[in-house]
């Protein structure tokens, strides 16, 4: 099985930004915990990263049946990127989006996602560990569709 994690902008400074909203932990330490998951579950994936819009669309349209899913947080382009939510349309594989804060908590204009109308599901709330509930649908959804 192979996916792509894919991070819209500002992920990168994790550990650097609202801590109340994200925490104290690092990007770096994001990437840590996926890949010791994917080594541990014998999944191959690629992660990603870009402050720019075009560039993950770029990246999206890449991914065209090349992998079995993707776990994007589109971060702010989430509340208005119909970019994004086409690029993401276009893919055939499994589509998660996840958020590491409740965006339904916080302010109106974050309660509102554009890109959750490209992907099978959201979860949203559960920190880092959102990623790995992500990765784990995925495989659920890729261990039925092969059971067929």
């Amino acid at each position: 099985m192979k996916i792509a994690i894919v991070n819209g902008a500002n992920i990168n400074m994790l550990g650097k930004r609202e801590a109340s909203e994200y925490g104290l932990d690092s990007y770096d330490d994001l990437k840590k915990m996926i890949d010791e998951y994917c080594k541990k579950e014998n999944i191959q994936y690629e992660m990603y990263q870009s402050n720019s819009e075009g560039e993950i669309i770029n990246y999206l349209q890449s991914l065209y049946e090349e992998v079995d899913g993707v776990v994007i947080n589109p971060a702010g382009y989430t509340h208005y990127s119909v970019a994004i939510l086409d690029a993401l349309k276009i893919l055939r594989c499994i589509k998660v989006e996840v958020h590491i804060s409740d965006i339904e908590k916080r302010e109106d204009y974050r309660k509102i996602s554009i890109t959750k109308d490209g992907c099978h599901k959201q979860i949203k709330g559960k920190g880092f560990l959102g990623y790995i509930e992500g990765i784990e649908y995925i495989k659920r959804c890729v261990y039925e569709k092969n059971k067929n």
